[in-house]
């Protein structure tokens, strides 16, 4: 159910069964719900979950089960090189920027377990191109930079978090500097700022159009040499492992999947960071790796983590399209390829396909608008012209700025025949950044005990109802940086129990079935994960209706309940596990909470975008929040594998 909650409100009843008697796809509004212990007037929406978060945990007692622990003070590298069950003081699930931070600060207090999905290298992080925004320029403010983001996002932001954000940016830029990463500079030798949609002053720092290529380099290469962090490569993560503690849900580990030997691999963990990213891969075009599909978000809706502001998908403006390209690609692109924000920052114009400039038509700050904007914009230009794409042209700028400002871009588009200094580049609209998530206090710490989120996985209010452009990398940077201090004291208050592996049941992989069935199973999948994606695309996109989206989701529900009865007609166990069948599920759970996150969002504001309640309205300005529900009438995606604490 998805409620909104007004930042003045009080104390969140997070385990206030709020779907009982509906089931967990529906959503509504609430207002003028009464909520035990007001707060002051003006407490911003991160300071009271905070301070929520604080009183809830003050609150309740140790459980009777960490009587009978047998503590584990000191996790070594002996509980982590052998066997199905490691044991560990930080387990970090993601290998991107925010993931690879705060694992080099928290092993400076204990061992830490890096999960990552694919290679270490393959994440979101690795394919930001235009940058990190900070305040550096003698002319600019951290004020304007909060102004500019809380105007991008659509006055939904939370002011406290945005001031945290822009005063912290500067000394992240400074710390990875520090740490060996290398950012274009002027000829006056200082760092090159560049300017993107929505900025009103030069703040970006970047590494020519591969910005974060080279953050998670310089990240990459610090962990690799720390002694006290350990990768694990191609460990998908399955689910989180919690329990009760009273009516708080504690978190403990997580189970993962070994996809090159087809092993389950449970972590028990004193603390838990997610990092896992996004959730592009709902709809079919997106800017996104193939993994990114809001693995993080669907676990821990299933841990009961409260969610946050699903509803804002941002569309990229500029993708490149295939169709106008001279050579056309000889197979379907896994992700579509960016063109950055900082295209247009530096100049380029938008053109229909008769070369006519049209973002004046639609908005005066014309193609440095913000991205919903720019994408709305070319998705009615598109629509009205009966055309596939639009084009993004740059050419008018000296060959050389072009080449050392892009050459990625410039390289890319070479491979298909279009020069990017001589011809305009076609360009469309893709998915790219979630603004919503796991909703965090100002430390990265979740309504679940030793939870902490950083990233895209994480809503923390910074984004409102649309992310500014290169604010996603800081905002990463920021929240991986105030993670630390209470995950360490959260690491030194507790114990591990070398006993623990067994209190949940265990996932098991389908052998048993035999390889026929399994891989039919997965090319049924796959056909049902695109047809999934479809519905997103056509229904949940850009501009959205009611209508559209409540077929959508009884499509969904179908769609998901004729899977379900073919896996298990096919003899698979709800404990059965592998990834193209567990990121079905993650699929099916992060397009559900986009629904239902959409159908209670009576108003147009940012991303959201519905031709029903066209206007921004003043009473709507509120996080769209989720909250745990009844396990009652839940489909398979929305539960945990394993029974919670079975001894």
């Amino acid at each position: 159910m998805a409620t909104g909650i007004a930042a003045g409100s009080s104390k969140l009843q997070f385990r206030e069964s709020v779907c009982r008697g509906q089931s967990c796809g529906q959503a509504s509004w609430v207002s003028g719900v009464t909520f035990k212990g007001c707060p002051q007037k003006g407490l911003s929406w991160s300071s009271w979950v905070s301070k929520v978060l604080q009183l809830q945990r003050s609150n309740f007692p140790q459980s009777s089960i960490h009587d009978n622990w047998k503590p584990l003070r000191a996790v070594t590298a002996s509980y982590l090189k052998d066997g199905s069950v490691k044991y560990v003081d930080f387990a970090v699930i993601g290998s991107g920027v925010a993931g690879l931070r705060y694992a080099l600060e928290v092993a400076k207090h204990g061992s830490v377990a890096v999960i990552t999905k694919a290679e270490p290298h393959e994440s979101n992080t690795n394919y930001a191109q235009g940058g990190v925004s900070a305040v550096l320029c003698p002319l600019d403010s951290v004020e304007s930079h909060m102004r500019d983001t809380i105007i991008a996002g659509a006055y939904l932001c939370d002011e406290e978090t945005v001031r945290v954000v822009c005063t912290e940016g500067p000394d992240m830029i400074r710390e990875l500097i520090a740490m060996g990463a290398s950012f274009d500079h002027g000829e006056d030798g200082n760092l090159h700022l560049a300017r993107e949609g929505g900025h009103s002053h030069h703040r970006i720092v970047h590494a020519a159009d591969m910005t974060g290529r080279e953050i998670g380099r310089a990240l990459l290469e610090a962990v690799v040499n720390d002694p006290n962090i350990f990768m694990f490569e191609h460990h998908f993560a399955i689910d989180l492992l919690t329990s009760q503690d009273g009516s708080e849900t504690v978190c403990h580990g997580v189970d993962t999947l070994n996809t090159e030997t087809q092993e389950v691999v449970r972590f028990i963990a004193k603390v838990v960071l997610l990092a896992s990213g996004g959730a592009g891969h709902i709809y079919p075009m997106t800017t996104n790796p193939l993994v990114a599909t809001g693995d993080g978000i669907a676990m821990a809706h299933r841990a009961q983590a409260v969610i946050s502001n699903m509803e804002f998908v941002q569309f990229h403006p500029t993708a490149l399209a295939n169709e106008g390209l001279p050579i056309k690609p000889t197979k379907t692109r896994e992700n579509a390829f960016l063109i950055t924000e900082a295209v247009r920052g530096d100049g380029g114009i938008l053109y229909n396909l008769s070369m006519e400039r049209f973002m004046p038509l639609y908005d005066e700050r014309a193609e440095l608008a913000p991205r919903d904007v720019v994408a709305r914009s070319i998705d009615d230009h598109l629509k009205k012209r009966d055309e596939k794409y639009v084009l993004l042209d740059i050419s008018h700028k000296p060959k050389e700025k072009i080449l050392s400002h892009f050459p990625n871009i410039a390289a890319e588009c070479l491979k298909y025949g279009l020069d990017v200094t001589r011809q305009p580049i076609p360009v469309v609209p893709a998915a790219h950044y979630m603004c919503g998530g796991v909703r965090a206090g100002l430390q990265g710490e979740t309504n679940v005990r030793g939870l902490y989120v950083a990233g895209e996985v994480a809503c923390t209010g910074l984004h409102g109802a649309n992310r500014l452009a290169s604010n996603s990398l800081l905002e990463a940077l920021v929240f991986a940086r105030r993670a630390v201090q209470p995950s360490i004291d959260h690491m030194n208050g507790s114990n591990l129990d070398l006993r623990a592996s067994n209190w949940w049941a265990e996932p098991v992989v389908p052998t048993p079935l035999g390889g026929d069935v399994i891989h039919n199973v997965f090319i049924r999948t796959r056909e049902l994960r695109k047809e999934l994606q479809s519905i997103m695309w056509k229904y949940v996109g850009i501009v959205r209706s009611t209508t559209r989206l409540k077929f959508a989701e009884q499509r969904i529900a179908e769609l998901e309940a004729k899977w379900e009865q073919y896996l298990f007609q096919q003899g698979w166990e709800p404990t059965m596990v592998g990834q193209e069948v567990c990121e079905m599920r993650n699929l099916f759970c992060c397009a559900k909470l986009v629904l239902s996150s959409a159908l209670a969002r009576h108003e147009s504001r940012g991303l959201h975008y519905t031709i029903d309640f066209p206007y921004l309205e003043e009473s709507k300005r509120l996080p769209t929040v989720i909250f745990p529900c009844s396990p009652m009438k839940r489909t398979w995606s929305s539960r945990q594998l394993h029974n919670q604490h079975v001894h």
